[in-house]
């Protein structure tokens, strides 16, 4: 089964944290050979900004996103 990431690439999100989310994500996948079953996309801006940064994983959304957060998220894929 492949874990689906999108991240919000809208500026709201990007400017809140989802640059340094990306980055973490990114590095985490390499780090621990997950290319093979994590695949990552971007989304348009969605309209909540005020919730951001704002990332989906297999349909699943979690808002207000640190990269505390995703090695948390990250380690239950």
């Amino acid at each position: 089964m492949t874990n689906e990431i999108k991240v919000c690439m809208g500026s709201a999100c990007f400017a809140k944290g989802n640059q340094e989310n990306l980055e973490f994500i990114k590095q985490y996948i390499e780090e621990n050979n997950l290319d093979s079953v994590i695949t990552i996309t971007g989304s348009l801006c969605e309209n909540k900004c005020d919730i951001g940064p704002r990332i989906i994983i297999n349909d699943k959304e979690y808002t207000n996103v640190t990269t505390q957060d995703l090695e948390e998220i990250l380690k239950g894929l």
